[in-house]
């Protein structure tokens, strides 16, 4: 549709497309506003809060004192909280490395060899059973699973008694050589399901006519996962590593479940260390300066991940073009 107007004693002539109004930026402003008041309230003011708690020395009650950064130098001097870290890197491990390799291969045998043999139904069920972890409460994950390895009466030893392995049975929570172990295997057994979900979506993406011909050429099935499904779904498994290794590093749930840090320390986790910090020894400010060093390398670790994952698809894109 054609528009005539007069400016200055001229006509003017311009095109308007019909059904696309013109609409100010403000608009759009208003539709972001609810989310932006909503972040402010749940996670700008409070860690604005704590990271303001964390300069002071205050046990929960009375008048905080301000004592600078003397919490942080405590922090950094502190063996139990890097032992609490070094934890978080084993976290890391069975929380991000480990369900992204092995969901990959699930993931890429599910959709490559069963589908085509077994149906799409079966397919679905084999996804949705993975994925089962992790829609339950991690409470009642955590009760099951200390119930499995418990010392006495536990599933797994029983298991081990019975097909003649009685010489492995072990205090598998309460055992400091072996309590990170286990709680790191029910982290992989809870994690497992996203990673697999994710790529198997990643995974209807990819040209069908790259498989035909990769077998045709005579590549096996793990040519084909090498040389085709990793650099097709390289941006499912970038979102992934850093989603899961966030998701490590700020764990709770299952260590307060499972050992509640112990035994003796020996599962414990800079989120779990901080609320004991907090709750029991009642050090709020230390517990505040905890929070506060764990939020800001979240925070620092997921903008390193968006700018390489941001560079990596600029650099794609400059391929194609």
């Amino acid at each position: 549709m054609t528009t005539t107007a007069a400016r200055g004693g001229r006509r003017v002539a311009g095109r308007v497309k019909a059904g696309h109004p013109r609409r100010p930026r403000e608009t759009y402003a208003l539709f972001l506003l609810p989310g932006v008041l909503a972040f402010t309230v749940v996670v700008v003011v409070p860690f604005l809060m704590n990271t303001g708690t964390s300069f002071t020395d205050w046990q929960g009650v009375g008048t905080p004192s301000w004592t600078g950064l003397a919490n942080y130098r405590e922090l950094w001097a502190d063996t139990e909280f890097w032992a609490s870290f070094r934890h978080s890197l084993f976290m890391v491990l069975a929380m991000a490395a480990i369900p992204t390799a092995v969901g990959l291969v699930l993931a890429a045998a599910l959709f490559d060899h069963i589908g085509k043999h077994f149906g799409s139904r079966v397919v679905a069920v084999l996804r949705a059973c993975y994925y089962l972890p992790q829609v339950l409460p991690i409470a009642v994950a955590g009760i099951v699973w200390s119930w499995i390895l418990a010392p006495d009466d536990g599933s797994l030893n029983a298991l081990l008694e019975a097909v003649g392995l009685g010489s492995w049975q072990q205090d598998w929570l309460g055992d400091p050589d072996f309590a990170l172990y286990s709680v790191m295997g029910v982290m992989v057994w809870v994690q497992l399901g996203f990673p697999l979900v994710v790529f198997m979506a990643g995974l209807q993406r990819v040209d069908p006519g790259l498989y035909e011909a990769a077998e045709l050429d005579g590549a096996g099935w793990w040519r084909r996962f090498w040389h085709i499904t990793l650099p097709q779904i390289r941006p499912e498994i970038s979102v992934v590593l850093l989603w899961c290794t966030i998701a490590a590093l700020k764990v709770f749930g299952a260590v307060y479940v499972l050992t509640k840090g112990g035994p003796g320390g020996a599962t414990d986790v800079p989120s779990y260390f901080s609320f004991t910090t907090f709750f029991e020894k009642t050090q709020v400010g230390y517990g505040a300066a905890i929070s506060t060093v764990l939020t800001v390398i979240i925070l620092a670790l997921a903008l390193i991940g968006l700018r390489f994952q941001t560079r990596a698809e600029d650099a794609e894109e400059g391929v194609r073009a």
